[in-house]
């Protein structure tokens, strides 16, 4: 009897680990839970209502007397303050006369009459309307124009009221008696020929001394000359009223349409006339 075969163990084929082959996908985080309890609590702490902060306890009456009292006394220091300053500025504007605003002569924007001026605007006046401002009536301001610019004068009465020594120049425009000095015939703001007094006389004995150009040449230049001291002399009255702070101005006169060429020519008034001299001869020293 044949002997059995020894028995062989045969190894199974080791199967292949299909992850390997596949890419490896990367691990699934973990989610941490709540236990019941835990999670409880969390919305017993959101479901909680905002705690309001605690008010201020009220103030005691010692305190809202004491706030009372330290008000008050603000307002005694601004009243104080503001009557020292009204007092030195009073004093400033015055130039020492009085800390209480009892000015003899204030400013033109102290008065009421400067506001009312602002409100009612400039007058205009006809030359027969200006002429009913001269004085005469108490009841009316007196005015006097210059330039064609009204003045309130009735500040200084003794002067331009009746019997003032410059009654001539109220109720009406003498622009060219402030020239020429000749108050009482030159009550007109009618300045043509004006400047003949400030021109030299011809005498054909002077002028035969110098040639027909030279003549011509100097009557030209003496003309020039002549207009510039009418000009002058009366922008030193234009500015004279314009700059007081005795008079101030209300208006402006209404001159007639195609004035001054409605009315005839002024002469030269005596006064004026008799001050002009004849040219100088060259060389001739002046008496």
């Amino acid at each position: 009897m044949a002997s059995p075969e020894p028995s062989v163990r045969r190894r199974k084929p080791e199967a292949k680990d299909s992850s390997a082959s596949e890419t490896e996908q990367p691990p699934l985080k973990r989610v941490q839970t709540l236990s019941s309890s835990e999670s409880e609590d969390t919305k017993k702490k959101t479901s909680q209502p905002v705690k309001k902060p605690k008010s201020k306890k009220k103030k005691s009456k010692e305190e809202d007397e004491y706030d009372a009292g330290n008000i008050a006394l603000d307002i005694a220091r601004v009243i104080s303050f503001l009557f020292l300053a009204s007092c030195g500025l009073s004093y400033l504007i015055s130039n020492g006369e009085t800390f209480f605003w009892g000015m003899s002569n204030p400013p033109k924007y102290l008065t009421k009459a400067y506001y009312k001026e602002l409100i009612r605007g400039p007058l205009y006046l006809t030359p027969s309307e200006l002429s009913l401002y001269d004085g005469t009536n108490p009841d009316l301001p007196i005015y006097l124009a210059i330039n064609w610019t009204i003045y309130d004068v009735s500040s200084n009465p003794r002067t331009y009221g009746p019997g003032g020594s410059y009654h001539y120049f109220a109720g009406c425009d003498a622009a060219r008696a402030y020239v020429t000095g000749c108050f009482a015939e030159d009550r007109s703001p009618d300045m043509r020929g004006v400047e003949e007094m400030y021109l030299p006389l011809d005498d054909p004995a002077v002028d035969k001394h110098f040639s027909r150009a030279e003549l011509r040449e100097m009557k030209v230049k003496e003309r020039e000359e002549a207009l510039k001291k009418v000009h002058d002399g009366l922008k030193h009255w234009v500015d004279f009223f314009a700059k007081s702070d005795k008079y101030k101005k209300v208006g402006y006169v209404k001159m007639p349409k195609g004035w001054p060429g409605t009315e005839p020519r002024r002469p030269l008034c005596e006064t004026a006339a008799k001050g002009r001299k004849v040219r100088k001869v060259p060389g001739q020293k002046e008496e």
